[in-house]
């Protein structure tokens, strides 16, 4: 806030595409385009990359599988002699550049302001909590789950049904299951049910 301002701060892409609408429309022939923007592009690559990296780091090299033996059992892996705060600082480290990473590709897709997080929190303690604490793959089922569903849920049916029903059974409203406003009601659903249904997650991580 202090360096930025509490202004929004916005990156438009103008027309730096990789793929316009009209672009995909000549391309596949289809009435609806489809558009990939270069930011989104720049987040895919990243992203791909950035846990490629993590999970090479967890499994391939002694810090990372002393990460995980303190993240298992902490007592426990005291016994070969894994430094417990030594893990926990190089865990924080690496939070923190993950968490940076993923700031600014959001920002750059979206836009920049001081309080985005607290639209952020929710979805990202449900995907953890959902996939399953202390387990990465977990994370990214949690995430991908949380965010379809709440696409899912407040999307805006109506030029799908369009595109694929006749002309006679074209719909008149949005055909909207939830409003966008209620997008963050889908996470905390989610979450309630899991907590009470499931609460070591997808992939069974730690109990909540």
């Amino acid at each position: 806030r202090f360096i930025i301002g509490p202004a929004e701060q916005s990156f438009a892409d103008g027309t730096r595409f990789i793929i316009s609408a009209r672009e995909f429309k000549a391309w596949s022939g289809l009435r609806e385009g489809l558009a990939l923007k270069t930011s989104q592009g720049i987040t895919i690559v990243t992203a791909i990359l950035v846990v490629a990296a993590l999970f090479w780091f967890l499994n391939r090299t002694r810090t990372g599988k002393s990460m995980r033996a303190s993240s298992d059992h902490e007592d426990l892996a005291l016994l070969p002699g894994i430094n417990p705060e030594r893990v926990v600082t190089i865990t924080w480290i690496i939070v923190a550049a993950l968490a940076t990473i993923a700031g600014v590709l959001y920002g750059l897709d979206k836009s920049f302001k001081p309080f985005t997080y607290f639209q952020l929190l929710l979805p990202i303690f449900a995907s953890a909590i959902v996939g399953g604490l202390g387990n990465p793959l977990g994370a990214i089922a949690g995430g991908f789950v949380i965010a379809f569903s709440e696409v899912t849920v407040t999307y805006a049916w109506k030029k799908v049904l369009v595109y694929l029903m006749p002309d006679s059974l074209e719909p008149s409203g949005l055909v909207q299951l939830l409003s966008t406003d209620y997008k963050f009601a889908v996470s905390f659903a989610i979450l309630v049910v899991v907590l009470l249904f499931k609460p070591t997650g997808l992939m069974k991580g730690k109990a909540v």
